[in-house]
């Protein structure tokens, strides 16, 4: 998150990510200090904090519906908070920070089917992109694929690290195609993912392999209900995606 931090506030203008953006004068100035408190363990709870802050900002600047698509972020200040206190309340900082990047990963992979044509115009832009299948057909497999992955990060040691060298490799292979900005927007995940694929922790994370396909599909009806009921709730019934 240091580096991170620091390009967000050489850049400007930007609250979390380069899709949330802002015309808040402070905010540059709140990135810095975030990374700046990194660099001490004593003030990483602060640099936490800031990143809760800047969290509050983008619900206010964009809702709250348009900030659950990132709670990597508010993971990532629990990591930090953890790590910088030197507790765990039986639960590791490390396992925090996995769960965030799954759920995130999941809610994503129901956006893609939720709003697919969101992603049509690159289809336009990276014909290839496709790999000669048509775009609602990638679009729904591209979010099973995401979904499964992102689930196999909640579950056996072997399967974790094996669905985060595999996104990874996603994340990284389309920094060429969509440049900087993308590298800058990913870098967060990037990260995370290389942490849990170099993670060797195994204790206490024994799980019936018969039980994945159920834990799967009760994984998949909450996600989407979950994605649908909150649209419905804050949005209204008419708003729903087809």
């Amino acid at each position: 998150m240091t580096r991170k931090d620091v390009r967000l506030w050489a850049i400007g203008g930007i609250i979390l990510t380069p899709e949330l953006k802002t015309g808040i004068d402070f905010v540059p100035w709140l990135q810095l200090s975030i990374a700046i408190g990194m660099l001490w363990r004593p003030t990483m709870v602060w640099s936490a904090v800031g990143i809760v802050i800047l969290y509050g900002l983008g619900i206010r600047e964009y809702g709250l519906y348009h900030m659950l698509d990132y709670p990597i972020f508010l993971t990532s200040a629990a990591y930090i908070a953890m790590t910088g206190l030197g507790r765990t309340w039986r639960v590791r900082p490390m396992d925090v920070l996995r769960w965030g990047a799954a759920i995130t990963l999941m809610w994503a992979s129901v956006e893609k089917w939720a709003y697919p044509q969101w992603t049509y115009p690159l289809f336009v832009i990276h014909p290839d992109m496709g790999f000669g299948f048509s775009p609602q057909f990638y679009m729904c497999a591209a979010g099973f694929v995401e979904f499964s992955l992102a689930f196999a990060m909640l579950w056996t040691p072997l399967l974790r690290r094996s669905a985060a060298v595999i996104l990874m490799a996603m994340f990284i292979g389309a920094i060429g195609p969509f440049g900087k900005i993308d590298a800058i927007g990913h870098a967060p995940i990037i990260v995370v993912l290389l942490a849990v694929a170099v993670d060797h922790h195994s204790r206490g994370l024994s799980r019936p392999v018969a039980l994945a396909p159920v834990v799967y599909c009760a994984a998949l009806a909450g996600t989407i209900a979950f994605y649908y009921g909150m649209r419905v709730l804050l949005f209204g019934a008419a708003a729903t995606p087809a």
